[in-house]
């Protein structure tokens, strides 16, 4: 019988338990993790054979959002769950991001992490107990794995710091930042804020490294008291006799390359063809091999150019280490989009459009957390001839997703309130040539994007990416890193904001956690280089456009009784289709009666305005309208003087003299001219029609309809006729 054990913290006032030995038991390693109403399952389980022909390690997270969690049924045609969600896939890549660093380098069987959401209680954010739940899942298995990661939430609220607050909290505060890292290192930071100062996000990090470390120490006591012994693999190491024949032939080889600035193409170039001139040599049938060469060989390629950085401070492309690579901008590249924005630095090219749309057009969110919807989106294509390369298309992956995100986060502080710019948004960013970050390109382009459509963002915002290169204790962070930099370095920091401060951040390190300091010294250079940016940026297009460009569609915003929303709609919603038809707009209606009509001229939103009120018209006591009979009876006409709204007019009030069939003046399908005398409290509405004809005030009208009927209909003229 296996029995269940359950480990106990309390976090900022909040317990968090991880329990194990019930669910699972097959797995390597398996935890639920716990925190108020809402339960996490991890899992971590490894292959028992390597994988063949790899020189990288195969881990995989796959993080599971199961509707049944939060007590329903998914929206699908199908009622189960998809391909992930935009918000799963981002928690399994943060999850991801924090473990990753601390699996052995020369492990190559398959890892896998998975993780189901079992409970949600709508308070409770799942991504950082996703992080704890696999960080033990891994330190209780018998996966090699160096941890264990504690991961925290840190939001502020009236300028004190939350830890691991509520999705409410983390809505009202002005930083919403993640971190994970080992008892002494941070390894993952991820940020969301309000043009928050580097030195409040530096404060934050170190305050909640302090969270993270009774998180590590409860996992240390579950190693202790339940976990497995480590398993033994099959390390796949570099051959140390043919790194030094291949160490021996090259020679001062690509130390030389390295040393000359040379533009990616000529340094890819010269690289694969020394590269090639090497496999020839000691490579071939009765050779050594050719896997193990080439490993050798980027081997010595990378300690080649992490040396050069460190102890002569230059860069593969001659730079130093806070330059930033030549910056252009540009506006007004599609005719047609809404808005558009080219942004080129070096190498890197995105160009990201911009599209606005009405509030029918926001994207429904179909998860655990309390969002429902969003009204910006940024999405992210990668395609493979930005790096010069073929291969087939297919959706979008999960560095698309995390991408595109980032950027979304780091100008989600600049969009104008909804009640001031009630238009859903979509920016698509498409990386035309990537050497170096394309996520802070995103963010850049968009910008000028959004300035470009006429969108009245609060300021501009920059992205920067930062990296490091570490060898003990001497470390050099480098401002702006390209493709070779990022792949042979340590750190990969974006870092997004406007002149007054952050507003996204992402951290990824490749060795086992940085230090405070270390991110000091990043956020510092990261500063200079964004007010630059920012600098170059503003000659394309120095604030957003003064009104919205001409193929962007014009929004009229006007209210409604909600019970008037059917009469705009219509059966079927045929009246509403045919306002959109005939005056070539969109119309959204809310349920609180808000009514959103979108047009690319004004004539077409002025004239659909006008068909939207006419349809949801009060009648007026003392208004005159032009109405036609609906009906007849013996004792008088009813007249629909507004849609969906009729009157009587009472036989003795259809003309300035007796009246012996009121056929003789009103048959149905006239248009007869009435004044509204009165409406009751049960909303009947009384007509003269004879009003109108006299000329009477609506007093008079009144005064004429309560005398006796016998002293009533075709009295003597009082005032001018009116047709």
């Amino acid at each position: 019988m296996f029995k269940e054990q359950t480990f106990r913290l309390d976090l900022d006032g909040k317990e968090v338990s991880i329990s194990t030995g019930k669910l699972a038991m097959q797995a390597g390693g398996a935890v639920t993790v716990r925190q108020g109403e809402t339960v996490l399952m991890a899992t971590a389980t490894m292959s028992s054979e390597t994988r063949p022909g790899i020189n990288f390690f195969p881990l995989r997270v796959d993080y599971e959002e199961r509707l049944y969690a939060g007590g329903r049924i998914p929206g699908s045609f199908f009622r189960r769950e998809g391909r992930p969600s935009e918000a799963a896939t981002l928690i399994a890549r943060l999850v991801d991001r924090s473990i990753r660093p601390l699996f052995p380098k020369d492990l190559r069987n398959d890892v896998q992490v998975i993780i189901y959401a079992l409970s949600s209680d709508a308070e409770t954010q799942l991504d950082l107990l996703a992080i704890l739940g696999a960080s033990a899942a891994l330190t209780i298995s018998d996966v090699p794995f160096d941890g264990p990661v504690g991961a925290v939430r840190v939001a502020r609220e009236n300028g004190n710091f939350v830890f691991n607050p509520t999705y409410q909290v983390t809505e009202r505060s002005d930083l919403d930042l993640r971190i994970a890292g080992t008892d002494d290192a941070l390894l993952m930071v991820e940020s969301g804020s309000d043009e928050v100062g580097e030195d409040v996000i530096v404060r934050a990090i170190e305050e909640g490294h302090k969270v993270i470390r009774p998180l590590v120490e409860l996992q240390e006591q579950m190693r202790s008291a339940v976990g497995k012994e480590k398993r033994e693999y099959a390390s796949i190491k570099l051959d140390d006799d043919i790194r030094a024949q291949v160490k021996t032939w090259l020679g001062d080889k690509v130390d030389k390359i390295v040393e000359e600035p040379l533009e990616k193409s000529a340094q890819d170039q010269a690289i694969n063809e020394l590269r090639a001139q090497l496999l020839e040599a000691l490579g071939g049938e009765d050779g050594l091999d050719d896997g193990a060469l080439r490993e050798s060989f980027e081997d010595i390629h990378k300690e080649s150019v992490r040396a050069q950085i460190i102890e002569k401070q230059k860069r593969p492309d001659g730079r130093g280490p806070q330059d930033v690579r030549e910056i252009t901008g540009e506006v007004d590249i599609s005719p047609r989009a809404h808005g558009s924005g080219l942004f080129t630095r070096g190498q890197t090219q995105v160009l990201t459009l911009a599209t606005l749309g009405t509030p029918r057009e926001r994207q429904e969110l179909d998860g655990l957390s309390p969002r429902d919807e969003k009204r910006y989106m940024h999405h992210y294509n990668f395609p493979p001839f930005s790096v010069g390369e073929v291969r087939p298309l297919f959706g979008a992956s999960r560095r698309e997703i995390g991408h595109g995100a980032l950027a979304e986060r780091a100008l989600m502080p600049v969009l104008p309130p909804e009640d001031e710019f009630p238009y859903t948004m979509r920016l698509v960013s498409e990386v035309l040539s990537s050497n170096g970050s394309t996520s802070m390109a995103s963010v850049c382009g968009s910008t000028l994007a959004l300035m470009d459509t006429g969108v009245p963002i609060s300021a501009p915002v920059a992205g920067i990416a930062m990296g490091l290169v570490k060898r003990g204790d001497k470390y050099i962070v480098l401002t702006d890193i390209q493709g070779l930099e990022d792949h042979l370095g340590d750190m990969d920091f974006k870092v997004a904001g406007t002149r007054n401060g952050v507003t996204a951040l992402q951290m990824d390190v490749k060795i086992k956690g940085i230090t405070p300091e270390i991110m000091s010294i990043a956020l510092a250079q990261a500063k200079d280089a964004r007010l630059h940016i920012l600098d170059r940026m503003q000659t394309a297009i120095e604030q957003p456009r003064p009104d919205l460009k001409e193929h962007a569609p014009r929004m009229t915003v006007i209210k409604i009784d909600p019970e008037k929303i059917g009469a705009v709609i219509g059966p079927g919603g045929k009246v509403i289709r045919s306002l959109q038809e005939e005056t070539n707009t969109r119309i959204d209606i809310q349920d609180d009666g808000t009514v959103f009509i979108a047009a690319t001229n004004k004539e077409g939103a002025e004239q659909a305005r006008n068909m939207v009120e006419s349809l949801t018209e009060e009648a007026v006591v003392g208004r005159i309208y032009t109405g036609k009979v609906v009906r007849t009876t013996d004792f008088g006409a009813f007249v629909e003087v507004l849609p969906g709204t009729d009157g009587l007019v009472h036989i003795s009030q259809l003309d300035t003299e007796h009246v012996k069939s009121v056929e003789d003046v009103a048959k149905v399908g006239d248009e007869i001219t009435v004044m509204v005398t009165n409406i009751d409290s049960q909303g009947k509405v009384r007509l003269s029609r004879q009003a109108v004809l006299e000329g009477w005030s609506v007093e008079e009208a009144q005064e004429r309809d309560r005398k006796p009927k016998s002293s009533r209909g075709g009295g003597r003229n009082r005032g001018p006729r009116r047709s």
